[in-house]
């Protein structure tokens, strides 16, 4: 029987308050975002938002609860903006919406940093429960700009190898998500492809906590998707919201994991979906793969949930963690 495992792929929004708090201390221009060296009020003031935010999805049931990435101004850019060896330059849009951060410009080599370990350091304090949160490979280099390394590939590499560092440095954790919506949004030509698959084999071999690849934003092309099940990873996630018709095709063609992750509520709409259409979402996609059982599926919003207020954001985890918690709920 599979489980149902109840999660989110981070990113949430910044509690009122500390908008308020960070507005203050931080100003409002492009060159006060953070840089990875906050100290002081600054500091404490993401340690709060942190555990506000921990408490959050704890008090909402879910099964996996990541460390809200409260600190990430640069959305999935944050590990190389923050990084020694990375410029910041002008602001770019985040994928086709109304966000933007500022663009990374690598300059030099991408050592390891140890900030997101620094963060999931602070949350394992607060939660048995963790789930890591990283950009997947391609992602991070597609929304960089490289000026260091020879070519695309050597960059791919190498931002690979930064972000195997960066978990090889993680405290115990229940999962990694690796976000990958660029293999949606600007998907791999030919030949880059498998380079991609293999950049994310790279990463997912620095941990021994299952390892979730989501992309998001519709989904992926045939041959993207046939490379991506090469990648030693343990489960695939599919965005059931934006696109479920191409998603289920991909599956029924080429297979999947022994387990899934299903992007079931929308993550950009604040609409609330109930914990029964949820649970059915699940069911409809398992009804349409009848030969395989999956060993865990984990239930998710199909993007972050920074797109959303705080309310609707909370109400979201909450739906989540009851749609697992449901019997069937189809015949």
């Amino acid at each position: 029987m599979t489980e149902l495992v109840a999660t989110t792929p981070g990113l949430f929004p910044l509690p009122d308050w500390a908008k308020d708090r960070l507005s203050d201390l931080k100003g409002h221009q492009k060159s006060d975002l953070i840089a990875g060296d906050e100290t002081g009020e600054l500091a404490e003031t993401y340690g709060d938002v942190r555990e506000e935010l921990v408490e959050t999805q704890s008090d909402a049931g879910l099964d996996r609860v990541t460390e809200g990435q409260g600190r990430w101004d640069d959305m999935l850019a944050h590990p190389l903006t923050v990084h020694d060896n990375v410029e910041t330059r002008g602001i770019v849009r985040y994928y086709d919406n109304n966000n933007f951060y500022r663009e990374p410009v690598v300059a030099d080599d991408l050592t390891p940093s140890g900030d997101v370990a620094a963060e999931l350091e602070a949350a394992a304090e607060l939660t048995d429960d963790l789930q890591a949160v990283l950009p997947g490979p391609y992602t991070l280099a597609e929304l960089a700009t490289n000026e260091h390394y020879p070519d695309r590939s050597a960059f791919l590499n190498a931002v690979a190898e930064f972000l195997a560092g960066e978990v090889a440095e993680f405290p115990a954790h229940e999962t990694l998500f690796l976000l990958e919506p660029s293999l949606v949004e600007d998907a791999p030509e030919d030949g880059f492809d498998a380079l991609a698959s293999e950049a994310i084999d790279a990463v997912a071999e620095a941990t021994d906590a299952e390892v979730v690849v989501h992309p998001f934003y519709g989904a992926l092309d045939e041959k993207v998707y046939a490379h991506l099940m090469d990648a030693d990873v343990d489960a695939i996630g599919f965005d059931l919201i934006a696109n479920h018709e191409q998603n289920v095709y991909n599956v029924q063609e080429y297979g999947t994991k022994d387990s899934v992750a299903l992007g079931v509520v929308d993550g950009q709409n604040t609409l609330l979906e109930d914990p029964e259409t949820v649970r059915e979402r699940f069911e409809w996609f398992d009804a349409q793969i009848p030969a395989q059982e999956f060993d865990t599926a984990y239930l998710t919003s199909n993007t972050e949930l920074f797109y959303l207020p705080v309310n609707k954001a909370e109400a979201k985890a909450e739906t989540l963690a009851n749609a697992a918690d449901l019997e069937e709920v189809t015949q």
